[in-house]
């Protein structure tokens, strides 16, 4: 792999990876970044979240358009774009994380800003509740993601009762409305008026009189927020292994979106690519062995595996999936390529293609302004569809794969 030197482009959505202990978070971060992070085979190895980039994988425009020019912020592979974005993972989380048990309230407060998550569990099922090992198959990896959610709603459902009663009442007798008082006090959590709106609405909680809820309406209304701002998705991690199979199964059967992965085989294959022993992209469905006289056998012993179990068996590891998933499925992300010449496609230096922004859907072209510089945004007057040549206003909502020049009125220094 290429080596990414400016990946601060991308800072606008964070997707966080969750779970309990011992199910190969780390792993899977470590894959997914190739940042160096402590892996071990026992509970709370990961102490401090770990923040990193890993690489979103759409199709680059440059063939479309003819363009050879490599691209400045992100990798083109055989058209390929890897687009560099943040993820953290965070400590495992155990029952009483909410109570403060294990490492828990210091590592929900990290998942604050994630925009989406992405809930790596066990599918092997050999270890169990607090991330100790177990035989393979004993443990339910769905009651492992029911844990993980309710410690998550129980954190916020304490933030929110902690003077629910007070705060209730009195904003009953001055007039004031309780949406905005939840928006303000979830902010922090990037929780929208919006958001307070849908979910009471959803729910058919009378906003008026707040001082008459319930717990379980407080708690359904925390759940529900989770679900509209923090979206997530399952990693099925360890799929490779002979447990497996079934668990995927009853994953699925709960209606969410389940995505097999083998963190182990990716972090080997991207690893052996960095060396040149092997050719592979993230994200692809096989590998070529490049250098076979410099693997020793326990290496082409575990490239063998990785091509019967995981590639042959899954098509993938998943790890791309996965992050894809989160980016474009749970958050419906688009990726824009702004230039600023509209007829070579290029930067102001003739870069041409120089850059890829992942913005989350429903972004509009003054969003793009403002993600590329503030300067931009403040002076906006028009943006350009460099395909057709269209002049597009502010509140034009972005689509996937565009290529746009932003005109303002003003000059960034």
């Amino acid at each position: 792999m290429t080596v990414i030197s400016r990946p601060g482009r991308s800072k606008r959505v964070l997707v966080g990876v969750v779970g309990k202990p011992n199910v190969g978070k780390s792993t899977f971060f470590a894959a997914a970044t190739l940042k160096d992070v402590q892996i071990a085979d026992y509970p709370f190895t990961t102490i401090k979240p770990n923040m990193g980039v890993a690489f979103l994988r759409t199709k680059c425009v440059c063939r479309e358009m003819g363009v050879t020019d490599k691209p400045r912020n992100s990798v083109c592979v055989d058209g390929n774009r890897l687009i560099p974005v943040r993820i953290v993972d965070v400590a495992g989380l155990v029952e009483g994380a909410s109570q403060g048990r294990g490492l828990g309230n210091q590592f929900l407060d990290e998942l604050r800003q994630a925009d989406a998550l992405i809930l790596v569990v066990d599918a092997s099922g050999s270890t169990d509740m607090e991330g100790r090992k177990v035989p393979a198959g004993t443990n339910d990896p769905v009651k492992d993601i029911e844990m993980v959610e309710r410690e998550f709603d129980l954190w916020v459902f304490g933030l929110l009762k902690k003077d629910w009663q007070k705060t209730s009442r009195s904003t009953e007798q001055s007039g004031g409305k309780i949406v905005e008082h939840l928006a303000n006090r979830l902010s922090g959590l990037s929780v929208a008026l919006g958001d307070v709106e849908t979910a009471l609405l959803r729910l058919r909680i009378r906003a008026e009189k707040p001082s008459k809820w319930t717990d379980d309406q407080l708690m359904s209304f925390v759940v529900e927020v989770r679900k509209l701002t923090k979206p997530s998705l399952i990693a099925a991690n360890k799929s490779d292994l002979p447990t497996a199979g079934g668990n995927i199964d009853r994953l699925k059967q709960t209606g969410r979106r389940v995505v097999p992965c083998a963190s182990e085989a990716e972090l080997l294959l991207r690893r052996a690519a960095e060396h040149g022993l092997v050719g592979y992209t993230p994200g692809d469905s096989s590998f070529s062995i490049k250098a076979p006289e410099k693997l020793n056998p326990p290496q082409s012993a575990a490239l063998a595996m990785v091509q019967d179990r995981v590639m042959n068996g899954y098509g993938g590891t998943g790890v791309q999936d996965a992050i894809n998933g989160a980016y474009f499925g749970l958050l419906n992300s688009v990726v824009v390529f702004p230039v600023e010449d509209e007829t070579r496609l290029s930067d102001k230096s003739g870069s041409v293609l120089p850059d890829a922004f992942v913005m989350k859907g429903g972004s509009t072209a003054l969003d793009l302004a403002r993600a590329v510089h503030s300067d931009l945004a403040d002076t906006f007057l028009y943006a350009i569809d460099a395909r057709s040549g269209k002049r597009l206003s502010a509140d034009h909502v972005l689509g996937n794969r565009e290529i746009l020049k932003i005109v303002s009125g003003g000059k960034r220094g």
